[in-house]
């Protein structure tokens, strides 16, 4: 168990924690959840000991091993991948060194010996003969291949490290594990792999993630923070939201009916109080009246923007027509002969690793690239409006957010697209900041009000969840959700596209697998079965 006692941190005078108190107990799994800037990741940096708060301590059962994600992806270079695995738990790896020192000494004298002794006998009831091979399962179910293993971690880029610190943080059963953003930059394998693991894993996880798929698969408790207080809910993130939500309209209903009845006793007061034949009974209101207490409803801290795509025309029967588009870059065929049609109520999640030729494929469709050959036809109802990956340029200018959106908005006026800024969380003066000192969250809210102010009848989305927190993210979900017309989009947030796509397109090497069906029907079928096992194959040929 690891308990925060009256734990407050003090970040000059704004309290970021305020006398928390919460238990983390053996057999669960915690999703830490809050808005940016909420202090998820600095409440793991106090659970961990690597700050100190200004007051209260954290109370760890004795004989406890906490292990944690490590954030430095450099921190390790100049060690091998399985001693860094290893390193996870510091006792045992430091009785590997130990012991290799001792036996390397050429004078080896009887104390000595005594002391090799002692820490064979230590070193085996940590199962450290088995050490090497636990670190070498963990990396290989995360995707680390064995021929990686004895390599030195600066040889290593900067995806396969962060399934190595993954590694190290899970290695050796810790009784307490804190995982920040543990999905950051795994592939679909190793996300379904480090899900199953923890599922299985017995003890206390305590995870930061903003995958809501991840955290409704394998937590157990949502711990909340909000205005420097955190309150635990039991069951997974969409428990707790559906909670949270449905907490704050009972509140509200419980108010409503509250003001009613002060409405109503306050008017008979006003009416008879100075009526001798009512007196008694407006006194007697009026201690009825001082009794009503209403609910301090507390807004969150988090911010949803309003995202709501409203097509200004409706689409026809004809989309979009593709036919064998193909397309080389630096000498790499990325497209070759694709082709598909779009129908008036698809929204189509492409799909898979080889994100470069998803990319390529919608700049061709926005009129960005040209393709070496085939042809595409838009309908001529559609209306297209494009979010590109890579959005750099189109930031690059010193105009304010106001002037970059004027020229899209169908009304030119400032205060219309003021007040559609102040809903995309752009409130009051921040319309008037310059687009190029924007953080990447920013310009991805100016890149979708943009798109709404078009009033596009399709929408193209190359990765638009990324840079956004969680809140945004729902919201965008939301409003592709409801949008009535055609998205073509790419995500790396399973639910995402499992609640958004109706239709699953996949380029492969081997031509386009196009199928009408949830992304988790996809991702159980035949296709998808058939791509692992020739992925494990090949892993196992060249071991």
């Amino acid at each position: 168990m690891i308990h925060a006692n009256n734990i407050t941190l003090r970040l000059g005078k704004r309290a970021l924690f305020e006398d928390v108190n919460i238990k983390f107990t053996e057999g669960n799994c915690y999703g830490l959840i809050g808005a940016n800037g909420a202090g998820k990741s600095t409440f793991l940096k106090i659970l961990s000991g690597q700050i100190e708060p200004t007051k209260g301590e954290i109370i760890i059962t004795p004989g406890q091993r906490l292990s944690f994600l490590q954030q430095d992806h450099f921190k390790y270079d100049p060690f091998v991948v399985l001693d860094t695995v290893i390193m996870g738990n510091k006792r045992l790896y430091d009785i590997m060194k130990e012991k290799e020192a001792i036996y390397a000494k050429e004078d080896f004298t009887d104390e000595d010996g005594i002391k090799a002794s002692e820490l064979e006998a230590e070193f085996a009831s940590m199962d450290g003969w088995e050490a090497e091979a636990n670190a070498a399962s963990l990396l290989n179910g995360l995707g680390i291949e064995n021929e990686l293993h004895y390599k030195q971690m600066s040889e290593l880029n900067g995806n396969e490290k962060v399934k190595v610190l993954l590694a190290q943080a899970l290695f050796g059963n810790p009784d307490i594990l804190l995982l920040d953003e543990p999905t950051n930059h795994l592939d679909l394998e190793a996300i379904r792999w480090l899900e199953e693991f923890l599922i299985n894993f017995d003890n206390t996880v305590i995870v930061v993630s903003h995958d809501r798929y991840f955290l409704n698969k394998v937590c157990t408790h949502i711990a909340d923070i909000d205005y420097a207080k955190i309150q635990l809910y039991a069951g997974n993130y969409d428990f707790w939201y559906e909670s949270s939500q449905l907490m704050i309209r009972q509140m509200k209903e419980a108010n409503k009916k509250k003001e009613e009845k002060i409405k109503e006793l306050q008017e008979f007061i006003q009416r008879f109080s100075a009526n001798a034949s009512k007196s008694k009974q407006a006194t007697s209101r009026k201690r009825a009246l001082e009794k009503i207490q209403l609910e301090d409803i507390r807004p969150s801290s988090r911010k949803y923007p309003y995202i709501d795509f409203k097509p200004s025309r409706e689409i026809g029967n004809e989309v979009l027509t593709v036919e064998n588009i193909s397309k080389t870059i630096d000498g790499v065929k990325v497209l070759d002969n694709i082709s598909f049609i779009v129908g008036r109520e698809d929204k189509i999640a492409f799909v898979g690793p080889d994100t470069i030729a998803t990319t390529t494929l919608f700049r061709i469709l926005a009129g960005e690239l040209e393709p070496d050959s085939g042809s595409y036809k838009w309908g001529v109802t559609t209306n297209m409006a494009y979010f590109p990956k890579d959005n750099t340029k189109l930031f690059s200018g010193d105009e304010t957010i106001v002037d970059f959106l004027m020229p899209f908005s169908p009304e030119k006026d400032v205060t219309y697209v003021r007040g559609f800024l102040g809903r995309m969380l752009f409130s009051g003066e921040e319309g008037t900041k310059k687009v190029n000192v924007l953080s990447g969250g920013e310009r991805v809210r100016v890149m979708l009000s943009k798109m709404m102010l078009l009033g596009a009848n399709v929408l193209i989305l190359d990765e638009p969840t990324n840079h956004l927190d969680m809140e945004s993210i729902t919201s965008l979900n939301n409003g592709l959700i409801k949008f009535p017309g055609v998205a073509l989009f790419t995500s790396q947030d399973h639910q995402f596209i499992q609640t958004t796509a109706n239709r699953i397109m996949e380029i492969t090497p081997n031509g386009l697998i196009d199928k009408i069906t949830t992304y988790d029907e996809y991702l159980d079928s035949d296709e998808m079965a058939r791509k692992r096992q020739i992925m494990r194959f090949n892993v196992e040929k060249e071991d």
